[in-house]
């Protein structure tokens, strides 16, 4: 079986990491990759831009890919997956119209409000005077977001009416966002603890995968501005067996029944970033229409199942056939990131340690690395991915601070307080 993997990042090289442990997989093509699909066994970069449909269709029907895998979320905000299927190709990725979950926010709020699924009250604005004016109005804090893809980075939680107008103005007036931004919502701000939950999904079955929480902000404590993700684990305590079965009923059902009835079947990997009150109410934050990232990382270091039958059975719309396996121990990842990251990250420096083999039960996945004379350098603003296991989550964050402290060379930038919601539920 060859595999072709669409995108450059650190869920890229875990997806690639994945199914090269297939023994049925022969090879796996990843466009464009990075450094660190360059280095892993059975995997080969391959230079293409991965928003280019007819490239890709070309190189997979040369190469003879059994499947291909779309990685981030533009390719399938751009119809690339469409492309794939109308050329009789097999390819796992949400079509162009299910990825407008993740390609707009107004769409997919207005979505869920037509389904019946929770979420935040919210207000859309094109203009910014009618924003500046509601703010003046309504109770603080709000959640101010760039209507489309911003890399992770367009959303705003603002505490001051001050915060909410200057983000109101950096993507209304100031064009911070591009086309991105030149829509915002506005929504309600729900206090509680975010979890992550990701499901495989055939159109019409769901397969949960192992929970997850992220860190978005860039500080300690969760503090400063939001980033594409500092780290996470799995699986995440505050989704308890009770609240898996409730997600499950009230969000990650009436989606794919919403999304049919509509006329987009969504198959794909769907990802409902979630708020749990401290009473135990859920409301959907976000949806994405890929793996998240630095989600995927620790995730996929506790698969023990094939990642490509699974892929497999979804293509089939098989689903319910199968089963997912996990390792029990619960997993870390800790990203390292560039200098002055997430605003201008200094690229093009050294990294050293890299050529050290990863401890047992550690793996280092690369995001921002390029790879020049056999030695690595900053290409990116999240750098890389320590992720590990252990016995306990205390013990998984220890083993991943053993392969950090190994790194050298470039003044990368990470937090040490990864998993501290994990570790306070367990003291408390």
């Amino acid at each position: 079986m060859q595999i072709l993997i669409l995108g450059n990042g650190g869920r890229e090289h875990a997806l690639a990491w994945a199914c090269s442990k297939d023994p049925s997989v022969q090879r796996v093509f990843v466009a464009p990759g990075n450094a660190g699909t360059a280095q892993e066994a059975k995997c080969s970069n391959v230079s293409m831009n991965p928003l280019d449909a007819q490239e890709i269709i070309a190189f997979v029907q040369q190469q003879d890919i059994d499947l291909t895998l779309i990685g981030p979320e533009a390719p399938l905000v751009a119809g690339v997956s469409d492309a794939l299927r109308a050329a009789g190709l097999a390819v796992f990725g949400p079509s162009q119209a299910a990825a407008q979950l993740e390609g707009s926010k107004s769409y997919a709020k207005a979505f869920m409000s037509r389904h019946g699924i929770p979420t935040a009250g919210y207000r859309v604005f094109q203009e910014l005077s009618p924003a500046l004016a509601w703010l003046q109005t309504h109770p603080l804090p709000v959640v101010i977001k760039a209507d489309g893809l911003a890399a992770g980075k367009g959303v705003v939680v603002a505490a001051t009416l001050t915060e909410a107008q200057a983000a109101v103005r950096s993507m209304l007036e100031d064009n911070r966002f591009g086309q991105a931004g030149a829509s915002v919502v506005i929504e309600e701000f729900l206090p509680g603890e975010e979890a992550s939950f990701i499901v495989v999904s055939d159109g019409v079955h769901a397969l949960p995968l192992a929970t997850s929480q992220d860190h978005k902000r860039i500080g300690e404590g969760d503090t400063g501005p939001n980033t594409g993700g500092m780290g996470a684990y799995s699986p995440a305590p505050v989704v308890t067996a009770l609240l898996h079965e409730k997600i499950m009923e009230t969000v990650i059902y009436p989606t794919l029944r919403g999304m049919a009835a509509e006329g987009h079947p969504y198959s794909g990997f769907l990802y409902a970033g979630l708020m749990i009150s401290p009473d135990g109410q859920i409301a959907v934050v976000e949806f994405n229409c890929r793996l998240g990232d630095p989600e995927t990382q620790p995730i996929l270091l506790r698969l023990q199942s094939s990642l490509p039958g699974l892929l497999q059975a979804a293509l089939k719309q098989q689903l319910d056939q199968v089963s997912i396996h996990w390792d029990p121990r619960p997993a870390l990842g800790i990203v390292l990131a560039a200098p002055n990251y997430p605003d201008t990250p200094v690229l093009g420096e050294l990294i050293t340690g890299l050529n050290h083999p990863d401890p047992e039960d550690v793996k280092t996945f690369l995001a921002g690395v390029r790879l020049e004379h056999q030695q690595c350098f900053t290409a990116g603003g999240r750098v890389l991915c320590v992720t590990a296991l252990g016995a306990t989550v205390q013990q998984a964050r220890t083993n991943a601070f053993g392969r950090i402290h190994q790194l050298g060379g470039a003044a990368l930038y990470y937090r040490r307080d990864i998993g501290h919601r994990a570790l306070d539920s367990q003291n408390s």
